[in-house]
């Protein structure tokens, strides 16, 4: 595993920065992106499809691996009213999202690594283009540490290539998650399947 894949803390390749315009809850955006994170050149073809398909965020808002902010920022552009957070480890990504959440004034946009979420702290919604590629067992963790922070009546959604192993995952949560909670397929689009966890009331 190379020490400059998007999923490292510190990525080791020099800190690069572009201007990028992208479209986000439709309107275009000047954003920064650099070298060492996921989709520095543009929103990429899962998060566009993530954000096609979902409905517009409610209540406190998590996006798993928000990278340079894309999803995140899209989320409390829809929800002014909402507290939104995203969490990342890559510290070159936290750095541009917080950058780029300032540059588009989304005072209600907190960004951090996993140790600056409270403990306690549950969520009515949570995005994620969740990073596939840190390997199945690393996935794994990741999901288990976020998917059980569901609020009561909290949706999770997520966009997960079709040849990755969209299908084998939802398997997988079906059988890690409470048994009275629905994982369900909601769509798929472009080779890429939307995966819906609802926890109940």
């Amino acid at each position: 595993m190379s020490s400059d894949h998007y999923f490292s803390a510190t990525p080791a390749s020099a800190d690069e920065r572009r201007t990028i315009t992208v479209e986000l809850n439709g309107q275009k955006y000047q954003v920064q992106t650099a070298s060492g994170t996921f989709s520095p050149t543009g929103l990429d073809k899962g998060t566009a499809v993530l954000l096609e398909h979902v409905p517009a965020p409610r209540g406190t808002v998590l996006d798993i691996g928000c990278g340079w902010g894309p999803i995140a920022m899209t989320a409390a552009l829809q929800n002014p009213d909402s507290k939104v957070y995203g969490v990342e480890i890559n510290e070159r990504s936290i750095d541009l999202a917080r950058l780029n959440a300032q540059a588009l004034g989304l005072e209600n946009l907190s960004i951090s690594d996993p140790a600056g979420i409270e403990d306690d702290l549950q969520f009515d919604t949570i995005w994620s283009n969740p990073p596939i590629r840190i390997g199945k067992d690393a996935l794994h963790e990741l999901l288990l540490k976020w998917l059980p922070r569901l609020a009561p009546g909290g949706e999770a959604w997520m966009v997960v290539q079709k040849n990755l192993g969209s299908d084998s995952l939802q398997k997988w949560l079906v059988g890690q998650l409470p048994t009275d909670w629905s994982i369900t397929r909601e769509t798929s689009s472009k080779g890429f399947r939307i995966l819906k966890v609802t926890r109940p009331n």
